[in-house]
């Protein structure tokens, strides 16, 4: 195991290394940024000696430097990048959006992102989905050029997230399929509204912390210890809350990113967009609603003294009331 030092430090490292990407003003410091945090975050990655994480340690550092040395290549092969990103053709900066887009696990190029992500711990699972996509985004999000490419990445991911997603029995896989769709929404908006993919994606943070979290600690790692490990009513009625708002279901807060999505595409007149985009979510909530059908359904006799008064009071409280924000929002604003 890793000093609680170390740890520290790998993670400060992490964090600077993304404030480096989002504070850089050329592409040679930002893809700096992007190897600081790759080489911080396997480091994180170790949990215990197992021939899975070595495993998975091995996949993030092949695929993140693949994709830094053909992010890397296209800068220095075309020296004026460095002066401004419209004097750039159409070429380099489509090989650029590939890199972004392999380097977030962005489907065509997703297996790998699927394949760490059912060997790591929930914690690393979290960071996986959330933090490491921010220096990518924000990279693909400077790419404006190649709208087209862009779009047809997004819907890829968007369509392939909902698909894989339904013949799993993993909670960590279903996650990463789910995490995949979740990129395809964030990238479609990157190309027309610069503000909506940000809210979007600290909203979707905010909601896989609380779940990875609430699957941390009742140890479900595949769909049939849903019902078996969730104790008391109030856990089943959280984590029933919490899979609803990752789908998207009004009048959860995760309806709210969106809608926005939804708001800014119609600004653009994007219709067939839209209409893939809600579709693939439909089938996202299909297999959600997989997950907590046990739940609902079924009832489940536990003897008292096997039931340990949870510690987790406050989280599912602020989870409630977090999932509760936005028909809350709507009533102020019209009122």
């Amino acid at each position: 195991m890793m000093k609680t030092s170390t740890k520290i430090m790998m993670l400060i490292t992490t964090i600077m290394s993304t404030l480096l990407v989002l504070s850089s003003e050329n592409w040679f410091s930002m893809w700096m940024g992007l190897e600081i945090n790759m080489l911080s975050f396997i480091p994180l990655m170790e949990e215990e000696k197992n021939m899975m994480s070595s495993e998975s340690k091995m996949i993030y550092f092949i695929i993140q430097s693949m994709a830094s040395m053909m992010f890397l290549f296209m800068i220095t092969a075309n020296p004026l990048i460095m002066i401004n990103e419209n004097m750039i053709n159409y070429m380099p900066m489509s090989i650029i959006t590939m890199s972004m887009s392999m380097k977030m696990g962005m489907a065509p190029m997703h297996l790998w992102f699927i394949n760490i992500m059912k060997k790591l711990k929930w914690n690393n699972c979290m960071m996986l989905m959330t933090w490491q996509s921010i220096a990518p985004m924000y990279v693909l999000s400077n790419t404006n050029n190649n709208i087209l490419m862009i779009n047809i990445l997004a819907i890829c991911s968007a369509l392939i997230g909902a698909i894989g997603g339904i013949n799993q029995t993993s909670t960590k896989k279903i996650m990463a399929y789910s995490s995949v769709n979740h990129l395809g929404w964030i990238a479609t908006c990157i190309t027309y509204d610069n503000e909506t993919w940000m809210k979007y994606l600290i909203i979707y943070s905010m909601m896989i912390l609380i779940l990875t979290e609430m699957l941390k600690k009742k140890s479900i790692n595949f769909i049939n210890q849903m019902n078996t490990n969730m104790k008391t009513k109030t856990e089943k009625m959280n984590i029933i809350i919490m899979m609803l708002s990752l789908g998207g279901l009004p009048p959860f807060l995760g309806f709210l990113p969106k809608w926005l999505v939804i708001q800014s595409l119609m600004n653009n007149n994007c219709k067939i967009t839209i209409m893939i985009l809600m579709m693939t979510s439909m089938i996202t909530l299909f297999y959600y609603m997989r997950m907590i059908t046990p739940i609902i359904m079924m009832n489940n006799y536990i003897n008292k003294w096997n039931i340990k008064s949870s510690n987790m009071k406050t989280m599912y409280m602020m989870n409630f009331m977090i999932n509760m924000m936005l028909p809350m929002t709507m009533i102020i604003s019209m009122t």
